[in-house]
């Protein structure tokens, strides 16, 4: 298995990273096989269904880079593209493999690209502008894009800020082409600001986490509407801590049995147990990364471990599921300067 690690690189950012870094996993051993310097602040990463392809936002700027995937986990640069927008910090291939959604954070966007057939990046072929409080120009800020299992939706959570509106956007994903429309808006309570969502394998629960005021959200989801409704909220944070919160990732554990939460201010990991039949959440644990600020957290290819990105102390730390989806944080942490986002592949 081959992990790569995405980070930030510039001194704005007060970042160390050295690019996308690419590992070889062998037992439990993460061997470094290549460092890629391809431009300012690679951050979030993706890959296409065949795992041929990387594709990588340049965070804080305009454009997406597009990699080739070599048997030997290698990359190669193979084009680089602009968003129409400025900065991407998601993004995702389209079912059909034939487009790809990246999300604008700054200029409240969602970009439509192309995927030509040899997995370079194409032309923009839509942009939609995620609108804010009415005013003129006023936008709301995307922070991730999230395919649905079936492949008919895409659902957007958008932090809001000062001028925009904390929300989950659902779009409707053609089957033709693969253009968006609005079908339903989710709207948070003022202040929370909505970051990532993880969806439950069935396809119909669908868990939120805001970033500011530190909350999980359980939603059901309408499969053939679209339509979110909210089912129970939870903090992110334990009841006897009372320092300052500011969440950032949710990932789905394997089977799912539990949905995880990263912390960054308070520098942890929280587990949610998911109730099998009525998809509600309970506290299960509240683990420290021993890192600085975890802005990134997924579970890995083989769903035996998750890992935490620290991005301030330029660390990763990983930890053993257990079968109840627990976690043990294992001794040894992987030194990497900025990490932002990991992805496995096979």
């Amino acid at each position: 298995m081959f992990a790569y690690i995405g980070s930030r690189t510039t001194k704005e950012r007060k970042a160390i990273g050295r690019g996308i870094t690419a590992y070889r996993l062998q037992g439990g051993a993460w061997k470094e096989i290549q460092v890629v310097p391809c431009g300012e602040n690679p951050s979030y990463l993706c890959f296409n269904e065949a795992k041929d392809r990387l594709y990588a936002v340049h965070g804080d700027f305009s454009t997406v880079t597009a990699f080739a995937v070599a048997e030997d986990g290698t990359l190669e640069e193979m084009n680089s593209a602009p968003t129409y927008g400025t900065n991407p910090v998601h993004l995702v291939v389209s079912p059909n493999g034939k487009n790809l959604y990246v999300g604008n954070l700054e200029t409240g966007c969602i970009t439509r690209m192309a995927l030509e057939k040899d997995g370079s990046l194409g032309s923009v072929q839509q942009v939609v502008f995620v609108p804010g409080q009415e005013a003129h120009g006023y936008i709301s800020h995307p922070h991730q894009v999230c395919l649905h299992p079936d492949g008919k939706w895409l659902l957007v959570p958008c932090q809001g800020r000062d001028h925009g509106i904390g929300k989950v956007e659902v779009y409707a994903i053609d089957p033709v082409d693969n253009a968006l429309e609005e079908a339903f808006v989710w709207t948070a309570r003022k202040g929370a600001e909505p970051r990532h969502v993880a969806i439950h394998p069935n396809g119909k629960w669908v868990y939120l986490v805001n970033e500011k005021d530190s909350t999980a959200i359980f939603f059901h989801f309408d499969e053939e509407t679209g339509h979110l409704e909210p089912q129970q909220i939870m903090s992110t944070l334990p009841d006897d801590y009372f320092g300052p919160g500011w969440a950032s990732g949710m990932v789905m554990g394997p089977e799912g049995k539990c949905v995880y939460a990263s912390n960054r201010t308070q520098d942890s990991v929280t587990v949610f147990a998911i109730d099998p039949v009525t998809g509600r959440l309970s506290y299960r644990q509240n683990i420290t990364t021993e890192g600085k600020q975890p802005r990134f957290i997924d579970v890995e290819s083989g769903g035996e471990t998750l890992v935490a990105a620290n991005e301030l102390s330029h660390t990763l730390t990983r930890f053993a599921i257990q079968e109840d989806g627990s976690l043990v944080r294992e001794p040894e942490q992987l030194r990497e300067g900025s990490p932002v986002c990991v992805v496995w592949k096979l």
